[in-house]
């Protein structure tokens, strides 16, 4: 049996309150409690790093995907053969979905909403069939599913693409909401 791994977008900060740093380790330590890779954006700052030190923590594997411009700011710490140096943010996106069978988005800025909606339009378009979860921990992205259902409703989209996405509250539902589309 292949071993799985989750992709998970998040924040390169910390956020506002305790419970997206919170949901962040308890995300990253319940996938190595399945045996599930994380893949990440290899960072060692805000949620990104939060997630993949209770990963690593719990004994999981990680699987860090990061551009060179970053590396001085974001350096993770991911062991050697677990890292990898794109050229551009493009190819890091590229590299973390392909390098995954899932995707959890975690509360984050533009860069997620970037890596969200990237996976989002790849999925809508055929290039994969990928679950995405987005993870709404203390309702961050319930303003999101709002404007999802918007362009939907305003005819910007067809009902299948809030279809794509899984909305859990907690990194308990997420875990379960993977083990069932991952099974």
């Amino acid at each position: 049996m292949t071993r799985k791994s989750v992709c998970v977008y998040c924040g390169s900060r910390a956020g506002a309150i305790p419970a997206y740093a919170r949901d962040a380790k308890a995300l990253g330590a319940a996938l190595a409690g399945e045996g599930w890779r994380l893949v990440y954006g290899a960072g060692d700052v805000g949620l990104m790093g939060e997630t993949a030190r209770a990963a690593q923590a719990a004994g999981g594997e990680t699987f860090g995907v990061i551009p060179v411009h970053l590396v001085p700011h974001e350096a993770g710490r991911s062991e050697p053969g677990r890292y990898v140096v794109t050229e551009t943010m493009h190819e890091r996106k590229k590299v973390m979905i392909m390098n995954a069978d899932a995707v959890v988005m975690l509360p984050g800025g533009a860069g997620s909403l970037d890596e969200l909606f990237e996976a989002l339009t790849w999925r809508q378009l055929g290039l994969h069939a990928k679950p995405i979860l987005v993870l709404n921990s203390a309702g961050f992205w319930t303003p999101l599913r709002t404007l999802i259902d918007h362009v939907i409703d305003q005819g910007f989209a067809e009902p299948s693409l809030g279809a794509f996405l899984t909305w859990v509250d907690t990194p308990e539902d997420a875990i379960e909401a993977l083990r069932i589309a991952l099974a």
